[in-house]
């Protein structure tokens, strides 16, 4: 089955774009690519098939590579790319050594507060104990170990930090704090 170009659409759109892209490729030069051989010529055999001639000899490469050729659309956008990688690589490590100051600084600020936390905590722990042991030698009374122990228990509900239940503790303390337990004996 011959096709002809006339009526083969593919042959047709091919040859369109061969005769629309034969001036691309006059922009680059390149010396690492050996030219291509020209397609070898096809015979028609006796039976009508198409077969090639043998490829004629390909020309010898030159001994020394021809340097690549670039147009200058390509190295000035090669050039501004490269000048706005560096921008963009300068930009990022002068905000990694930003972020890395704000973070230190953070940091620190953040040991001393806490170190300000702790030390108001042991000194107030400090006086509850030194409180706790005077008042101790004071007190012989029953009541007054229940008033101790009241001191020592919060007994706003709002304030409180537990997650449990505590109010039918408090409410025990409370009234052995006024009716304290009498003793037998």
């Amino acid at each position: 089955m011959d096709f002809d170009s006339s009526t083969d659409p593919a042959a047709e759109f091919l040859a369109r774009e061969q005769d629309q892209l034969a001036g691309i490729g006059d922009d680059i030069i390149t010396g690492t690519e050996p030219a291509a051989a020209p397609a070898a010529p096809l015979d028609a055999g006796p039976a009508g098939d198409v077969q090639p001639q043998a490829p004629a000899p390909a020309a010898a490469p030159s001994p020394t590579p021809v340097p690549r050729i670039e147009p200058e659309k390509i190295r000035r956008w090669r050039e501004e790319q490269k000048a706005r990688l560096e921008e963009k690589d300068e930009e990022e490590e002068r905000k990694k050594a930003e972020w890395r100051e704000a973070a230190k600084k953070e940091l620190e600020d953040w040991y001393k507060q806490h170190e300000e936390s702790v030390s108001k905590t042991r000194a107030a722990n400090r006086a509850a104990e030194k409180e706790l042991v005077s008042g101790e030698a004071k007190s012989t009374e029953r009541a007054a170990d229940w008033e101790q122990i009241a001191k020592l228990c919060e007994f706003n509900p709002k304030v409180s930090r537990n997650t449990k239940d505590t109010s039918r503790m408090r409410s025990l303390i409370l009234q052995l704090k006024q009716n304290p337990p009498v003793k037998s004996g």
